[in-house]
């Protein structure tokens, strides 16, 4: 089971069930940040002092208020610590039901787990810590599995559109990348994109690149 963990969330009443959770799994070493930023800072400063949390706990949301952020969703600090910590175990704890969104999760982010917050949040949560503390299996809240389902019902969402138009203007995929990490956009790392053009080539049974641009734009995508 998981010795250190770090709960990312902005409201109180979903915080204390998650403390509570870890309560009953004998987990006693976590700590919890309102902010996506102090998330991330107490996430970099443990591997500094060579005491790496191994599990993060993330909602997906947060509310704005008074404060400047750097990282404003989970999302970003998801990737972001990923990125900086590619061993780390991770959990997304959502309202969140939209499948793009959840897929690009465990595609581009490669999460461990996806709990939707709901009536059965807290059984779900325990079968996530319970599954993903013993294997590399992942985990799923049955509400939202539709989200991986087979990639005949994969979704084209507005990342992939404006994927599709760069190479269709003749932009490289490493010019993209580096066009996503100025704007911010996700994924913009190199294995990210890769997966995410993988699956559209296989969505549109292109042979290539330029036949998937070819295709998109026969069929008015693009």
């Amino acid at each position: 089971m998981f010795k250190k963990v770090i709960i990312a969330e902005d409201f109180e009443e979903f915080n204390l069930a998650v403390q509570q959770t870890l309560n009953n799994f004998n987990i006693v070493n976590f700590q919890h940040a309102k902010y996506c930023d102090d998330a991330f800072l107490k996430i970099r400063k443990a591997i500094q002092d060579n005491e790496p949390y191994d599990l993060l706990i993330s909602d997906l949301s947060f509310k704005k208020d008074h404060r400047e952020v750097k990282i404003g969703s989970g999302d970003e600090l998801i990737q972001k610590v990923r990125e900086l910590q590619p061993e780390i175990k991770i959990i997304a704890y959502s309202i969140e039901d939209k499948s793009a969104r959840i897929k690009s999760l465990f595609e581009d982010s490669e999460i461990n787990a996806f709990v939707l917050k709901g009536r059965n949040s807290i059984e779900d949560l325990k079968k996530a810590l319970t599954i993903i503390s013993a294997s590399d299996q992942k985990f799923i809240s049955q509400e939202v599995a539709s989200a991986l389902q087979e990639k005949g019902n994969y979704e084209i969402d507005d990342v992939d559109i404006k994927i599709l138009k760069y190479l269709s203007d003749g932009t490289s995929q490493d010019e993209i990348i580096e066009i996503f990490k100025s704007s911010d956009i996700k994924p913009n790392s190199k294995s990210a994109m890769e997966k995410r053009l993988a699956k559209l080539k296989d969505f549109f049974k292109a042979n290539n690149t330029i036949h998937l641009v070819s295709i998109t734009k026969d069929m008015g995508i693009i």
